[in-house]
């Protein structure tokens, strides 16, 4: 067993000689590049020691497996958090110091990988994390974007999208394997013929294209384990590189079409959709991936048992909101074609291998398809799914007798289109929300038809967030007040965050705990100088919205609360505020125009209070961050004072930012809404700001039609002098009447639409009574620590580890591997 001065000692040899073998450079001559690139084929030999042994011992225990099959991962930069889990962050720091190197420039080399958008990928990427930390077997899967979703870039105040190339940051990804013997051929288009041999009928596919899915794994470790997991990314390659008959003839472009055309399918995370080529793209890259996962894991399992007949002994899948959905045909297609198993036992196999995760109660994110669409680049896919209709549909028509409208809604196909979410509800075994009252919305009113025919099924999990990312890696500061104060159980145990409870009412503690959010405060101050040349002054309330830009989100409230103060700061002088930096972070969808407006919004009044007198800009400021990924987050999450999580109730299934804020001490101001209502029972009722209607009065309010928002402009003045900004040229900063769309839709509502959909003027007021609370708290500062520090302490639940154990102890029924 070698002394901590010999492991360092290797650490420094092994970089030394991977500089030397790769790049024939030393430590004086190489680039911080090249330094961070040998400091990971370092670590990679201790991890490839224990990827090895983990699946040996995988393969010996023989138990069940999970995959976790997400379109979604967003794992962040992985050189940080794998020495962590390895534990040995000190040791490579120590040993590159005395190489006059500092780990923390070497690990901002790192680009984030570009496989995710937002809290979906980052719930992904949190499980997997809490699955090899507790040691269950499990892989997840996905799809290697080149591109990802897009590098966001803030010009003339307004989004611009730009290819975030992050692989070619470093001439490829360093953490990943190519594992060229698990390629898999994937079916486009073609046509169907059917004959019947020995009575059997047998389908033929021809005339299809092919898409070669070419795997790259990662490790994913585990923390205080020898475990590690695995997240497999596919990426599309064309079986045909080069027409070499059109080259010769000097089309030189068309001799390599074929190969551009199969392989876009992995360039870019959601391709826009308002266009049938958009839509295509989408579908392919679903079924692309969704094939590879399968034909891997039936040769898998056919290699181990050499029969289908126990799959759901030894497999389960849990498909992450219904991209994947196509797993469940696909699964069929395999079974009945290729393994020439009837239809009725593959149906049943199916129906107890897959698990459905749903992420959202909006009808316009429950994916369908074109019919037409899905036809023609799916034929055999299409019929299958045709034939689970006909057989869900014969199954309503017992418990729904003569209903035909309602089971013609929960129908798989129907009025032209393929419903992605009715296909996974009905061939699951389990479906989950993700919040206890997202459950119990799903069964009230999403899927409230389904949840009559089949109760049992039916059951909410709350998400849940990793401690490892979200407060070691993000946090080290706190870390070190943690592990003098109450121990270092909380990394693998974070109820033991309990322990903090008693020191909240220890002064001294609490002062502690107070510079650890100065110094987080100073931090992400320099980062965003760094960054974006923005000064901002730590000693303001940073009060923090960071999620995707989306009108259910109501960044737009909190943008008209900023104008109103911004208003009653510029012509009432005995109006006084506690000084607030309001910090948003956001990307919209290349194509939704008021995602975007919210956005420019936002910048806008960012400068328009730059120029505003100094009793302004001392006591008012609004900053937006560009560009936010997790490498952000790490950053801003625990320089947060104030979360804002102010959807529209009912809306937000869970969240999980709400979770990472309250974990880093952070206080919440926000609705009843998704898992703010457990943060609520958790902290009570004095450490926590909730503000607006609840989920049951936004639906009555919705059923009934009895709002306003005219009325709701006509009665209250703060509403109206807010809303008049956005039409009366004061934000005119980079063109006329930039911000009427925001003001017609509030008004008037759009396309058809009823006004306000959102409800946002109508939590107006209570937002704003609530944010002065907030603020009045804010000045009591030994209250204010104490909600702090209780946030932290009780945040204990909200570990990823939890959610885990619940899915596995409601769903998957995994046995622990034998580390």
């Amino acid at each position: 067993m070698l002394n901590k001065h010999e492991r360092k000692q290797q650490i420094i040899d092994g970089i030394k000689s991977n500089l030397r073998n790769q790049f024939g450079k030393t430590v004086k001559t190489a680039n911080k590049t090249q330094i961070y690139l040998a400091c990971v084929q370092v670590a990679r030999e201790e991890i490839m020691d224990r990827w090895v042994k983990t699946k040996e011992i995988e393969a010996e225990h023989g138990g069940k497996k999970l995959y976790y099959l997400s379109v979604e991962f967003l794992p962040g930069r992985a050189m940080s958090n794998n020495l962590i889990a390895l534990g040995k962050t000190d040791m490579y720091a120590e040993a590159l110091m005395e190489l006059g190197i500092s780990i923390n420039e070497i690990e901002d080399i790192e680009a984030d990988p570009g496989l995710g958008n937002g809290g979906l990928g980052r719930l992904a990427s949190c499980f997997l994390d809490s699955l090899a930390t507790l040691n269950y077997p499990a892989m997840g899967c996905g799809i290697r974007y080149e591109y990802g979703l897009f590098r966001q870039r803030i010009i003339n105040d307004a989004q611009v999208e730009i290819p975030d190339d992050w692989l070619d940051d470093m001439g490829g990804y360093p953490w990943e394997t190519p594992v060229y013997e698990d390629e898999f051929s994937v079916r486009f288009g073609g046509k169907l013929t059917e004959e019947y041999v020995d009575g059997v009928l047998k389908v033929h596919h021809t005339d299809y294209s092919v898409v070669e899915a070419i795997p790259f794994d990662l490790p994913v470790l585990g923390y205080g384990t020898d475990n590690v997991g695995t997240l497999r990314l596919w990426s599309a390659h064309s079986p045909k590189q080069i027409d070499m008959e059109s080259f010769s003839r000097g089309e030189y472009v068309r001799a390599v079409e074929d190969r551009e055309l199969a392989e876009v399918i992995s360039k870019v995370l959601y391709p826009a959709e308002n266009h049938k080529e958009g839509k295509s793209l989408r579908l392919k890259q679903h079924y692309f991936f969704t094939s590879a996962t399968i034909q891997y894991i039936v040769r898998e399992h056919k290699r181990c048992y050499g029969s289908l007949y126990n799959l759901a002994d030894k497999v389960c899948i849990q498909i992450n909101d219904t991209h994947p959905a196509l797993a469940i045909p696909e699964l069929l297609r395999i079974m009945i074609d290729e393994e020439g198993m009837d239809w009725e036992a593959s149906c049943n196999i199916c129906k107890k291998v897959f698990g459905y995760t749903n992420h959202t109660v909006l009808s316009e994110a429950l994916e369908k398809w074109p019919e037409q669409l899905f036809k023609e680049l799916l034929p055999r896919i299409y019929a299958i799914v045709h034939g689970i209709n006909e057989d869900y549909c014969a199954k309503l028509w017992k418990f729904y007798p003569g209903q035909w409208d309602k089971i013609g809604s929960m129908a798989i196909v129907g009025y032209n289109e393929i419903r992605m979410a009715n296909l996974c509800v009905a061939m699951s075994d389990h479906v989950n929300g993700v919040s206890q009252l997202h459950g119990e919305i799903l069964k009230r009113d999403v899927f409230k038809n389904f949840f009559m025919v089949e109760p049992w099924k039916f059951t909410s999990i709350t998400n849940g967030i990793t401690p490892r990312r979200w407060l070691l890696n993000a946090n080290p500061a706190l870390c070190k007040l943690l592990d003098d104060s109450i121990g270092e159980d909380y990394k693998q145990d974070l109820s033991a965050l309990n322990k903090l409870e008693p020191l909240a009412d220890d002064s001294a503690f609490l002062q502690r705990f107070a510079d650890v959010k100065l110094e987080n405060k100073r931090r992400f101050a320099d980062w965003l100088q760094q960054k974006q040349g923005i000064t901002i002054d730590p000693s303001m309330v940073f009060d923090v919205q960071s999620k995707r830009a989306h009108e259910y989100k109501r960044q737009l409230m909190n943008l008209l609360h900023i104008i109103s103060l911004y208003d009653r700061l510029m012509n009432d002088s005995s109006f006084e505020m506690t000084p607030v930096t309001f910090i948003f972070a956001a990307k919209a969808s290349a194509n939704y125009t008021m995602a975007k407006q919210i956005i420019k919004l936002a910048n806008v009044l960012s400068h328009k209070i730059s120029m505003a007198p100094s009793r302004v800009r001392e006591r008012l400021n609004v900053v937006f961050v560009e560009n936010y990924n997790v490498t952000a987050a790490e950053i801003l999450i625990p320089a947060a004072d104030v979360s804002e999580q102010i959807s529209t109730a009912g809306k937000e299934a869970s969240g999980t930012g709400n979770m990472k804020f309250m974990l880093n001490g952070a206080v919440t101001i926000g609705t009843l809404d998704g898992a703010n209502v457990e943060i609520k029972e958790q902290v009570g009722d004095d450490n926590i700001f909730i503000f607006g209607l609840t989920a049951q009065e936004v639906e009555r309010l919705n059923r009934y039609a009895n709002y306003s928002s005219g009325k709701a402009y006509e009665s209250n003045a703060l509403i109206r002098r807010a809303m008049d900004y956005l039409i009366n040229g004061e934000l005119d900063l980079n063109g006329t009447r930039v911000f009427n769309d925001l003001y017609h839709v509030l008004l008037f509502g759009e396309n058809g639409t009823r006004a306000d959909p959102y409800l946002v003027l109508k939590d107006f007021p209570t937002y704003s009574e609530c944010h002065a609370k907030l603020r009045t708290a804010y000045c009591d500062t030994k209250r204010w620590q104490r909600m702090s520090v209780l946030n932290t302490a009780r945040a204990g639940y909200f570990s990823s580890d939890r959610s885990i154990e619940d899915y596995n102890e409601k769903i998957w029924k995994l046995d622990k591997l034998p580390f």
